[in-house]
């Protein structure tokens, strides 16, 4: 009853993907991961200037990691894109270019969690596997009125539970997709269109009035906020920037050198960029603010215009034509400071 309800509404109400009855599974790979945490009027315009660019497995196992995080850049969350220049690697060296359709080796790709797994089987491959993200784990939690944590571990294996076992055999791509179509658009996050979903009269949630309460999330933790000062070095038309490691949050991005502070950023700066990066320079006017939040804190960036006095050789930080910023990948706050400065 369910999937024949779901199925019919589908039909009509399906959003057209462009990743969607792709012929290579490298499509759905690529979408699956950028859908991760990110709403799809969001990932459209990326998914189709990655597929210019990287075409296929091989063209993304044969690119510069800087030509993948610039193609990347302002999506967030960069490991995603890491991940997946790594794991085209590896389907290239060890699977022959095509993704593995067993689902062991599938997982052990880099970026590849039991989500996406059973995305790429259903959706891709055909196969009998369901799948829960986050429109599917509120569908279910909603559909069932599962007043378990969803976010927790007991929560989540009662939502896999029910996901699995109400797959229709035989089509499981369509029954995913068309209940992360339903989570988009009609059990919405906030103020569910309860009304002209078609799975109304079966929703427990709905039934028992407890809708707006599912699903049910562990209460979330204040998040912090750092401040932060940036310098702006600049010299003859260039400006200093800094490599991030590799490993961790924006890991091989570029930055403008900064370093948190306790009190007062522009005093602090000069001090800051010695300690750090061995960097002596002189202090000139304020550039501007810049302020983004990131999944487990927020920041606020003092950048200031600085000229070089001493600028030591150190293989994380370069100089850089102001005309070829753009040829660099940062994220939203170096990309916002460089845009000032242009």
């Amino acid at each position: 009853m369910l999937s024949s309800r779901l199925f019919k509404w589908y039909r009509r109400h399906g959003r057209t993907l462009p990743w969607r009855d792709h012929p290579d599974a490298y499509a759905v790979w690529v979408s699956e991961i950028m859908l991760q945490q990110t709403r799809v009027e969001t990932v459209i315009p990326y998914f189709e200037k990655w597929m210019d660019l990287f075409p296929d497995v091989s063209s993304l196992a044969n690119a510069y990691e800087q030509e993948v995080l610039n193609a990347w850049e302002g999506l967030g969350y960069y490991s995603r894109a890491r991940n997946l220049h790594k794991a085209a690697k590896m389907v290239v060296s060890n699977f022959n270019g095509k993704l593995p359709r067993d689902l062991s080796e599938l997982r052990s790709l880099p970026g590849i969690g039991r989500y996406t797994v059973g995305a790429i089987a259903s959706m891709a491959f055909g196969m009998d596997e369901p799948t829960l993200d986050g429109n599917l784990r509120r569908v279910f939690a909603r559909l069932f009125d599962v007043s378990d944590f969803a976010d927790s571990a007991s929560g989540e294996k009662k939502l896999w539970e029910l996901a699995e076992e109400h797959l229709p055999k035989g089509r499981a791509g369509d029954y995913n997709q068309a209940l992360m179509d339903l989570g988009s658009m009609i059990c919405l996050p906030k103020n569910p269109r309860c009304l002209l979903c078609p799975l109304m009269e079966i929703c427990k949630a709905q039934i028992n009035g407890t809708q707006d309460l599912r699903p049910v999330l562990k209460p979330k933790k204040a998040v912090p906020l750092y401040i932060h000062a940036a310098g702006v070095i600049l010299h003859r038309k260039r400006v200093l920037l800094a490599q991030r490691p590799a490993d961790g949050l924006l890991g091989g991005m570029w930055e403008f050198p900064n370093g948190r502070v306790n009190a007062d950023p522009a005093k602090e700066l000069p001090q800051l960029l010695n300690a750090i990066y061995n960097l002596k320079v002189k202090r000139k006017e304020a550039l501007g603010i810049i302020q983004h939040a990131y999944t487990h804190f927020k920041v606020t960036v003092h950048a200031f215009s600085c000229d070089p006095i001493l600028i030591p050789k150190n293989k994380n930080i370069k100089w850089v034509r102001l005309s070829d910023l753009n040829d660099y990948p940062m994220g939203k706050v170096d990309r916002g400071i460089a845009n000032k400065i242009k």
